[in-house]
């Protein structure tokens, strides 16, 4: 197990932190204008980035994206990406920056620009979609028949795109505001794409006992006007994947993720209004485990 990683400074200007990574815009003398993106181990639960980092999980992130960027890339329906390498040595980085602290956790990427909203696949009922079924008996204003318990899989997958907040929760909205917000065309060709993103990873999870639940995708427009499936994709922190012996029981299963930080973070006196607290050592050790977990199966390999 390395070092976790919490924090980068490289220098490379000032990079963007997300909740978990940390972006820089560099020109790469191989690539061009591109963008560094390093997975720190850091984790966030209730909005709140935890004081508590998960060893490896950043290097889980980057192998399990890595890994699906390839796989989509293939097939009779190719899916284009901006990931151009994981390769450190390969990236055109300046002397002087730590690369081995960067090997398994960086993606150099091309740049885009990211449409600003979340593409929600759902393909079986939980989370906010779940809430709002129990309320109204849709999901996202998707109407779904009557009968459908927690954990139950929907008839088809269906398409909830949300509004990127830059803090706080995103905000679900219906297909008919995103395509008033970024034409029809646009819109359709994103539901699509990530319908099939979807179909095709639920169905290579299945074949290795885990059902894919839902997914959070995001896709950009590059500088050739380009439409690219950008940041990560199909990991246990952007979807909810569950053994598949535990699903349609009635109940919505633990997930591959970081299910046991936030059992403990509720079991605790935290107030979720102030600073998080500590992770006591074992959901440290049990969340990292679960990640690893989930690389394994879905990738055959151990990052």
């Amino acid at each position: 197990m390395q070092a976790a990683v919490v924090e980068t400074n490289l220098p490379l200007g000032t990079p963007s932190r997300g909740k978990v990574r940390d972006c820089y815009r560099f020109a790469s003398p191989a690539h061009g204008d591109a963008m560094l993106i390093v997975s720190t181990d850091r984790i966030s639960a209730f909005d709140w980035v935890l004081p508590t980092p998960i060893p490896d999980k950043g290097r889980v992130l980057t192998a399990i994206s890595a890994f699906w960027f390839d796989w989509l890339s293939h097939g009779p329906n190719p899916v284009a990406h901006h990931l151009l390498t994981t390769d450190v040595d390969a990236m055109g980085l300046p002397a002087g920056v730590d690369r081995d602290m960067l090997r398994g956790r960086t993606m150099l990427v091309r740049q885009a620009d990211v449409i600003p909203f979340e593409c929600v696949v759902r393909g079986w009922l939980a989370g906010s979609g779940l809430a709002e079924y129990r309320r109204h008996g849709t999901v996202c204003g998707v109407h779904l028949p009557p009968g459908l318990g927690p954990g139950s899989r929907l008839p088809e997958p269906i398409f909830t795109p949300a509004t990127k907040a830059a803090a706080g929760h995103d905000e679900n909205v219906s297909f008919a505001v995103m395509a008033a917000t970024i034409g029809v065309e646009l819109a359709g060709e994103l539901r699509d794409g990530s319908l099939d993103v979807y179909r095709r990873g639920a169905e290579h999870a299945a074949a290795r006992g885990i059902v894919l639940a839902d997914t959070k995708l995001e896709w950009g427009r590059a500088t050739d006007g380009a439409i690219l499936l950008v940041d990560e994709v199909l990991t246990p922190d952007s979807s909810r994947f569950w053994p598949a012996a535990a699903a349609d029981a009635g109940r919505v299963p633990d997930s591959f993720d970081k299910q046991f930080v936030r059992d403990w973070l509720e079991a605790s006196s935290w107030d979720k209004a102030s600073p998080p607290p500590a992770l006591p050592d074992h959901v440290v050790a049990r969340t990292r485990e679960k990640y690893l977990d989930a690389c394994r199966l879905l990738t055959g390999k151990t990052p």
